[in-house]
C-alpha cells in the first residue's frame, strides 16, 4: 500500500517564509509568521530564520519573484536548514519547483497543521478525520513521489541512448511508462481509500448522533467550549467539572471532544463539551474533515467562547473563532464570552478588553479569579433556556404529566375534576407540546 504522507525524515531546522501582497498587510503577515514559528516548534523544529517577503506580482512558479526565490534557496543552504516552510499555501506545481531547485523538502502552513493534527489524534474518530484531510491534501501532490523516475529516465535518454544506438532511450521510455502507470495505480488506491474513510466517518457520525439523542433525552442543557487554540478550553473544562482532560500549553493539544457534567452551586446541571481549537487560516478541508467533531458546537444549547486575554491580537483571535463558527452554521448561537489569563495582563489592558467585549466574563483559570462570576453567568444562561408553565392536563393525557416529570421539574401537582393541574419548569424546546393545556401564560423561569 502506498503512503501519501511525505514527512521529511530527521527534520530539525527550517527556514520560514511569509509572503504578503499588500504593504498594508505587513503587520498581519508578521503575526502569522510568528504563529507559524510556534506551530513548527510544536513539531520539534527550530527556525533558522524567518523571512517576510513583499510580493509585487504573483509568480505562478515560485509564488515570490524568481530572483527572491533564488536568494531564499541560497539562504536555506547557507543556514543548513533541513527544509523550507511557507506560511502561504503553495500549489502542487510551486511545491515541486521549490523542492527541485532548493534540493530540500518544502512544505506550507497547511501541511504543518496536518502534521500537528496527526501527532495529536488519539481516538479512532480523530485519526480518521486527520487521514481524510491529509489524503485530500496529498492527492494532487502524488506526482512528487514519482519525479525521480522522470529524472532517471531523462538521464538515460540523453546520455546512454546516443552511445548505445538508442537502447538507452527505450529504457527511459519504459521507466517513464512504468512511473506513469504506478502513479495511476496510486491515484486509484487513494480514491478508494478516500471513499472508505468517508464511509467510516459517516458511521462515526451515526454513532455520535445516537449518543447525542441519548443525551437529549435527559433535560440537561448542553454547552460547547470553543475558542482559538491554546486559549485554555480544556483547562476550563477541568476546573468547572473537576475532571482531568489532557490540558497542555501547546497548540492543538485537544482534537477529540470530551463531555463532562457540571453541577452548579445552585444545584442546576450542565453538560459541557470541549472541542478542537481554531486557528487563523485553518485549512478548509480540515474544517470539513472535523465537521462531525465540530458539530458539537452547532448542536449545543449555547457556546462558551474562551479568549486568551493575554494575546496582543485578542480581537483577531475572537474574529477567527466567530468566522469558523459561522462556516459551521453555529454563528447565531448564544455565546458566553470568557476572557481567560487575566492574571497575565495589567488593569489597563483588562479595562480595554472589557470596553471591547462588555458582556465578557474575565477569569483566570490559574488563580481561580472570576470563577464565581462565571458560575453566576452560567446559571443565567440556563434560566434563559427553560420556561415555567401552569397546566391543566386531562387524565387521559397522563403521558404528558410523565413527560413533564422526565424532561423537566414538577413544582406542584394536584388532581381534580378529571384534570392533572401541575406547575412545572421544562426546556423551552418542549413548550409547544404543553401549550394547548396552559392555564396561565408561560413565563421564563
Amino acid at each position: 500500500m502506498f503512503d501519501v504522507r511525505e514527512k521529511p525524515s530527521q527534520v530539525e531546522t527550517a527556514l520560514l517564509i511569509g509572503a504578503y501582497f499588500d504593504r498594508r498587510e505587513i503587520g498581519k503577515a508578521q503575526e502569522l509568521l510568528e504563529e507559524l514559528e510556534e506551530l513548527v516548534n510544536t513539531l520539534g523544529i527550530t527556525a533558522t530564520s524567518t523571512e517576510l517577503v513583499n510580493v509585487r506580482e504573483y509568480n505562478p512558479r515560485y509564488l515570490v519573484g524568481k530572483g527572491k526565490a533564488k536568494e531564499l534557496m541560497e539562504l536555506a543552504k547557507q543556514q543548513g536548514a533541513d527544509c523550507i516552510i511557507f506560511d502561504n499555501e503553495l500549489t502542487p506545481a510551486q511545491q515541486r519547483a521549490w523542492e527541485a531547485e532548493a534540493e530540500r523538502s518544502v512544505i506550507d502552513r497547511h501541511e504543518v497543521i496536518l502534521d500537528i493534527f496527526s501527532m495529536r489524534a488519539r481516538t479512532r474518530e480523530a485519526r480518521l478525520q486527520v487521514e481524510l484531510a491529509r489524503m485530500e491534501y496529498s492527492l494532487p501532490r502524488l506526482t512528487r513521489m514519482w519525479a525521480h523516475l522522470d529524472r532517471q529516465g531523462g538521464g538515460a535518454g540523453s546520455g546512454g541512448g546516443a552511445a548505445s544506438g538508442g537502447s538507452g532511450g527505450g529504457g527511459a521510455q519504459a521507466a517513464r511508462g512504468e512511473g506513469e502507470t504506478q502513479l495511476e495505480v496510486d491515484r486509484r488506491l487513494a480514491h478508494k481509500r478516500l471513499d472508505k474513510l468517508r464511509a467510516d466517518l459517516e458511521e462515526v457520525k451515526r454513532q455520535r448522533d445516537t449518543m447525542r439523542k441519548e443525551r437529549n433525552r435527559v433535560a440537561v442543557a448542553h454547552a460547547a467550549i470553543v475558542g482559538y487554540t491554546n486559549a485554555g478550553k480544556s483547562s476550563l473544562l477541568n476546573l468547572l467539572t473537576s475532571s482531568e482532560v489532557l490540558a497542555e500549553d501547546k497548540l492543538f493539544a485537544t482534537l477529540d471532544t470530551t463531555t463532562r457534567r457540571l453541577e452548579l452551586p445552585d444545584g442546576q446541571s450542565l453538560l459541557v463539551t470541549d472541542t478542537v481549537g481554531f486557528i487563523r487560516n485553518l485549512p478548509h478541508d480540515l474544517v470539513q474533515s472535523f465537521r462531525a467533531t465540530l458539530e458539537e458546537s452547532i448542536l449545543a444549547d449555547f457556546l462558551i467562547h474562551v479568549l486568551d486575554a493575554s494575546s496582543p491580537q485578542a480581537d483577531q483571535l475572537f474574529q477567527t473563532t466567530m468566522e469558523v463558527l459561522a462556516e459551521l452554521g453555529a454563528g447565531e448561537k448564544r455565546v458566553l464570552l470568557v476572557l481567560n489569563k487575566i492574571d497575565l495582563i495589567d488593569a489597563e489592558r483588562l479595562a480595554e478588553l472589557q470596553r471591547m467585549f462588555p458582556e465578557a466574563v474575565p477569569i483566570s483559570i490559574k488563580t481561580g479569579q472570576g470563577i464565581d462570576a462565571l458560575h453566576h453567568r452560567l446559571h443565567q444562561m440556563l434560566i434563559d433556556r427553560v420556561v415555567r408553565m401552569d397546566l391543566a392536563i386531562p387524565l387521559e393525557r397522563m403521558d404528558l404529566v410523565a413527560f413533564a416529570h422526565q424532561e423537566g421539574k414538577v413544582l406542584q401537582e394536584n388532581y381534580d375534576n378529571g384534570l392533572a393541574e401541575i406547575q412545572c419548569v421544562v426546556p423551552k424546546r418542549f413548550e409547544s407540546r404543553f401549550a394547548p393545556f396552559l392555564t396561565e401564560p408561560a413565563e421564563a423561569s
